[in-house]
């Protein structure tokens, strides 16, 4: 039985009631000698708590699409074949443009938002280059099957969740395609491709979107693998100039460390209550050691590069919680890296999906104006929640994770 399907979802429901109920019809009328009365009400009361507790974490889990299945959340899952040495750029040394073509079969997908707005489609991607085999999801914009525009190639955006999470997150949980579906067919967003890729490769631990020999090849599963069978295989314009990722919590991590690592891969990133230094989140692999640290912080990336990077950055959060990250990038930055720092107050949600939900629309408005998309009346909506004047000094913690100089004792745990 799927975790997040419907039958799952009704027999814990059906289980929580009869758990209930249990107690109300048996407690007094238990026959037996006394120690195995208790033992029966004991087991009564432990089903229902198992039943309650199981009933909230299935629904929290369906919000929030945080595990995708049983060896998802059982920590059994490995999507990693092979993890070979491929040096600074991620391609060992390939030369990806001559490889074969990816030539992928797509199915409608399944789960929670993922049949709306003319569906999702699925397939199973096994990258050539990373060495990962892992599912990725793809929605086409409504103008892509209109015969007016049969010889137009669309831009992409990468789309990343958080950790744990699925990659079916900003379908289900963010309901990006259904809220950019009007401004699409509207005219105010660019009709962009969007594209989920499983980010977790491994059981119980993050892969930090990073390269590590032995382990996974995260970044090249991304920003090779991933972007070369989505050119294959749809119109899709050509990277960096019609190629973009974006990400909330781990997901944001990633999305600006991709981009400022490989401005031949991505035009522009979005984060969402994103950091800088990959020991923001304590399961990341790639704060294993101090040199991968340093190797996967696009603040350090941006800082000690020689050539400033031609990638536009947008940076949302609350203080404490990606405001500060994104306050450091853009004192690191230098033309022509651009950086926009979007100030969220403690009200608008917190850590979580009601927070980044609504921000869809100004953040793919943002995106439609800085990958040069003419056609669409984007405009600029990214002002909503004013940015201070100078960063807040709230938090030394995560003050210390803006810049890469926190201990791992001391990071915050993102969810």
């Amino acid at each position: 039985m799927s975790l997040t399907g419907t039958p799952f979802l009704y027999t814990t429901l059906v289980l929580s009631v009869v758990a209930l109920i249990l107690p109300l019809l048996l407690w007094s009328r238990m026959r037996g000698p006394r120690p195995l009365r208790t033992v029966a009400r004991v087991l009564m009361l432990l089903f229902a708590q198992g039943t309650a507790v199981t009933l909230v974490f299935v629904l929290v889990n369906n919000e929030n699409n945080l595990y995708d299945n049983w060896a998802d959340l059982l920590g059994t899952g490995d999507h990693v074949q092979q993890a070979a040495d491929l040096g600074r750029d991620g391609t060992g040394g390939i030369a990806v443009r001559r490889l074969p073509r990816v030539a992928q079969t797509f199915t409608a997908a399944g789960g929670p938002g993922m049949r709306a707005a003319g569906g999702v489609r699925v397939t199973q991607l096994r990258g050539r280059v990373s060495g990962v085999n892992a599912e990725v999801y793809v929605w086409l914009p409504p103008q892509y099957d209109d015969p007016a525009y049969r010889h137009k190639r669309f831009p992409v955006v990468e789309l990343l969740p958080g950790y744990p999470g699925s990659a079916t997150a900003w379908f289900g949980a963010l309901r990006a395609h259904e809220q950019l579906l009007p401004l699409m067919r509207g005219g105010e967003v660019a009709p962009f491709i969007l594209v989920a890729p499983r980010t977790n490769l491994l059981a119980g631990v993050d892969t930090g979107c990073a390269n590590v020999p032995g382990q996974v090849n995260a970044d090249s599963w991304l920003s090779v693998d991933v972007p070369k069978m989505v050119m294959d295989n749809f119109r899709a314009q050509p990277a960096p100039r019609g190629w973009a990722v974006a990400g909330y919590s781990a997901g944001a991590h990633c999305a600006v460390k991709l981009a400022v690592a490989h401005p031949d891969r991505y035009r522009a990133a979005v984060s969402m209550s994103g950091y800088n230094d990959p020991i923001g989140e304590r399961d990341s692999l790639a704060a294993q050691t101090p040199a991968l640290r340093a190797a996967n912080n696009p603040y350090l990336l941006l800082r000690e590069a020689a050539e400033a990077p031609p990638v536009a950055l947008y940076l949302s959060g609350e203080s404490g919680d990606g405001y500060q990250a994104g306050m450091a990038l853009e004192s690191a930055a230098k033309a022509p890296t651009t950086v926009r720092v979007v100030f969220l107050p403690r009200s608008a949600g917190g850590h979580t999906m009601a927070l980044w939900r609504p921000q869809v629309d100004t953040v793919f408005r943002w995106l439609t104006l800085q990958m040069g998309q003419s056609r669409a009346k984007g405009r600029d909506t990214s002002v909503a929640g004013a940015t201070p004047p100078s960063p807040s000094t709230g938090g030394s913690t995560h003050e210390a994770l803006a810049s890469g100089t926190a201990s791992r004792a001391g990071a915050a745990r993102r969810p």
